[in-house]
């Protein structure tokens, strides 16, 4: 998935000589995806971005673009891939996650909380549980765990913890509503850009 996060992921790694990135893969044009990347609302202009069939140019890289919905069709092994971050939300799921697998990847990076992975990390917490030679299908936990888990750390190993209460504010995100509207979570149908709106979160479940 190239949408928020996955094109976060390749900002952050534009210019680590030492990430190769070799594909990204969403269900939209790479016009509209060289568009997106080029041009953020956020975090402001990237540089300029060119599209030449199915490649994308940005700098001195060159990355190409696919459209494939089912992660097992994917041509990681033809590509040479090692690394898929899977970012779609779709895939989570153990079963789903390993199609990239049988596709040909070496490991598969699910951001988000996934069910089932060889393990969760947060970097600065338990990352240093990473076996490479066990761990293929990784999750990265969810935003708020990622939030609250470090410093969660930090007052367990030095005064302990019995129990906790978390509260959080959370950016609104794609799956609410912009204007008051249908949703399967009422609370959710309302506009997001003009209410704090209760919900839950994993991130109790995944810190314990």
């Amino acid at each position: 998935g190239f949408g928020r996060i996955g094109r976060c992921v390749f900002k952050a790694g534009i210019d680590d000589k030492e990430i190769d990135f070799v594909a990204v893969n969403d269900i939209t044009t790479p016009e509209v995806l060289a568009f997106l990347l080029e041009y953020d609302s956020t975090h402001g202009r990237i540089a300029n971005v060119e599209v030449k069939g199915d490649k994308i140019f940005i700098r001195d890289r060159e990355v190409k673009a696919l459209c494939v919905r089912d992660p097992a069709q994917l041509p990681w092994d033809e590509l040479g891939v090692d690394i898929v971050i899977e970012s779609t939300g779709f895939f989570r799921k153990r079963e789903d996650a390993k199609k990239h697998l049988d596709a040909g990847a070496k490991k598969v990076i699910i951001s988000a909380p996934a069910t089932n992975p060889d393990i969760t990390l947060v970097m600065g917490v338990n990352h240093e549980m990473y076996d490479p030679e066990n761990h293929n299908i990784i999750s990265g936990a969810s935003c708020t765990t990622n939030c609250i888990a470090p410093l969660a750390k930090v007052l367990n190993e030095n005064f302990g913890i019995q129990k906790g209460f978390m509260t959080t504010i959370h950016a609104y995100t794609s799956d609410q509503n912009l204007v008051d509207g249908p949703h399967k979570d009422k609370r959710r149908a309302r506009s997001a850009a003009m209410n704090i709106i209760p919900t839950t979160t994993g991130a109790a479940i995944a810190t314990t």
